[in-house]
C-alpha cells in the first residue's frame, strides 16, 4: 500500500525575499488532481483542482483580483 503522497512546494518566482519580512507564496503541484497554496512562512495550505487553479490564474492575470484604491 502506498501513503498519500507529499506536496513538494516551490517559491513564486515574483517573490521578493526579504529576511525581515519573509512572507512569500509557495505552490505545489506534484500530487495529481490537487494544487496546494501557502504562505512561505508555514501554516496550513489551500488545495484547488487544476481548473480552479487555472481560472484563478487566468481572473489575476486579468486584473479580476485588485483591490480598488
Amino acid at each position: 500500500m502506498t501513503g498519500t503522497p507529499e506536496f513538494e512546494f516551490r517559491t513564486s518566482s515574483a517573490c521578493q525575499y526579504n529576511n525581515n519580512d519573509p512572507r512569500c507564496v509557495e505552490v505545489a503541484t506534484n500530487v495529481p488532481g490537487k494544487v496546494a497554496v501557502r504562505n512561505s512562512t508555514g501554516g496550513p495550505s489551500v488545495q484547488f483542482t487544476p481548473a480552479e487553479w487555472s481560472d484563478f490564474l487566468k481572473g489575476a492575470k486579468l486584473g479580476e483580483f485588485d483591490l480598488s484604491a
